[in-house]
């Protein structure tokens, strides 16, 4: 029922220990700072996926969590999950840290390189005295590859590394990746990755019991019903008091930032707990940003078995957390089985289809001089409001433009109900619509 649809182009893998330089050359390769980058081990725990473009040549450059030989649950994931994608990768950077020697993880890493069957280059970063590099590098020769010294910091022989890969690439075909994007957002630990895994059906992002998995927004694409989709999953967002260090300050940044370049946004809660004051901050946060938002209420098979009458609580809750936006649209999931989540995407096509209705400008009329006659006109000073004529812009999610002649005096109860009126009218409900109103007339 599930394909995955991600880019043709060639992958380019980094692999190698925890806090050797992976991100920063993902960075560097991708021309982004998609990949979090402090000098902390374990900072990445998910695979990243992101286009790049090297003297007219085109490739995807893959970022993966830090492999160890430790046995702690993170690096355990780390391994299998990297394990099972190394067949979809084409060539593999291996990434060892020149300062710190040859570590035992690196000739493991490189073990796992040679039994891929890829090509690989051995890259030894942290090298800042390039006049060093023969007696830094003398100890990495033992595995008779080439080796590279580099600093990706000072940008030192990055251009050798990208001839490398250019010379070993196959043909290249074209990057753009198509498709509704979907931003799955919501505090951590409520099943976000376990919904993303569902869904490209395999484990590209790690699923653990542990808050704060996911530390970057990660980006795939699926097909469902003949529809593509770019779904984005994201770190987990905690009140900006819990936030315990740098890292998911970062994380916190990168999730804003996924919510502004999605077209609709996921707000998944744990259905046993339901919405929050901090839920509501962000749907507030999605709303500003003129975005359409589902509610989506994850866990149902636990929610059911602990709280009489689920639904109906949860629904509860819902309006109250959200009595701002009291038509916040809703779906019911088990990401881990998948129930609920073909309502849930027919949900977002359906969602998708209204937020790009055209409203003729004749019919948009005929209903706001209806409308305007059954409700008294608004105030202005001493003066009744007197609209002209509605009509509806280029935006989306749609947005309207009345006509009137005292502007000012159209207040914001009287936008709601305007609002109101179109979304019953149109079969809009649980869409954020807008109403500007503009000057014309005496």
């Amino acid at each position: 029922m599930w394909s995955i649809q991600d880019s043709n182009s060639p992958k380019v893998a980094v692999i190698g220990r925890p806090n050797v330089g992976k991100s920063t050359l993902f960075n560097i390769l991708t021309r982004t700072r998609k990949s979090v980058v402090k000098n902390e081990p374990g900072v990445t725990r998910d695979v990243q996926i992101e286009p790049a473009e090297w003297w007219g040549r085109k490739f995807d450059v893959v970022d993966t969590g830090g492999l160890t030989e430790a046995k702690d649950e993170f690096s355990i994931l780390i391994k299998e999950n990297l394990l099972g994608l190394i067949k979809d990768f084409d060539l593999l950077l291996v990434v060892m840290d020149g300062k710190a020697g040859l570590m035992p993880e690196d000739r493991m890493l490189v073990r796992v390189a040679q039994e891929s069957g890829l090509p690989y280059l051995l890259v030894v970063n942290k090298v800042d005295q390039m006049h060093t590099s023969d007696m830094i590098l003398s100890e990495f020769y033992e595995f008779g590859r080439e080796v590279i010294a580099t600093s990706f910091e000072r940008r030192d022989n990055v251009d050798i590394l990208v001839e490398w890969i250019l010379k070993n690439l196959k043909e290249p075909t074209n990057t753009q990746r198509k498709g509704l994007k979907i931003a799955i957002v919501g505090k951590p630990n409520v099943g976000k990755s376990s919904l993303c895994n569902y869904l490209l059906g395999k484990n590209r992002m790690l699923v653990s019991d542990t808050a704060g998995t996911t530390v970057d927004a990660i980006e795939s694409t699926f097909q469902y019903k003949d529809n593509d989709f770019i779904i984005v999953d994201t770190a987990g967002l905690r009140r900006a008091s819990k936030r315990k260090d740098g890292v998911e300050f970062l994380s916190a940044v990168k999730s804003h930032k996924a919510i502004d370049h999605a077209d609709i946004i996921l707000l998944m809660v744990d259905g046993r707990e339901g919405p929050s004051m901090q839920d509501a901050h962000v749907v507030e946060y999605i709303l500003d940003k003129h975005k359409p938002v589902i509610l989506v209420a994850n866990k149902i098979d636990l929610a059911k078995k602990e709280i009489p009458a689920f639904r109906k609580w949860f629904r509860a809750k819902a309006q109250e957390e959200f009595h701002f936006f009291k038509d916040i649209p809703l779906a019911f999931t088990c990401a881990n089985s998948g129930s609920g989540v073909n309502h849930l995407l027919d949900l977002v096509i359906s969602n998708w289809e209204k937020l790009n209705i055209k409203i003729p400008t004749s019919a948009l009329n005929k209903f706001f001089y209806n409308v305007i006659r059954q409700a008294p006109a608004p105030v202005y000073a001493t003066k009744n409001v007197k609209f002209y004529y509605l009509t509806q812009t280029s935006q989306v999610p749609p947005s309207f433009i009345a006509f009137a002649n005292q502007p000012d005096g159209v207040t914001p109860s009287y936008r709601r109900f305007l609002t109101n009126r179109i979304k019953k009218e149109w079969g809009l409900e649980g869409l954020p619509l807008r109403i500007f109103v503009m000057r014309s007339g005496g």
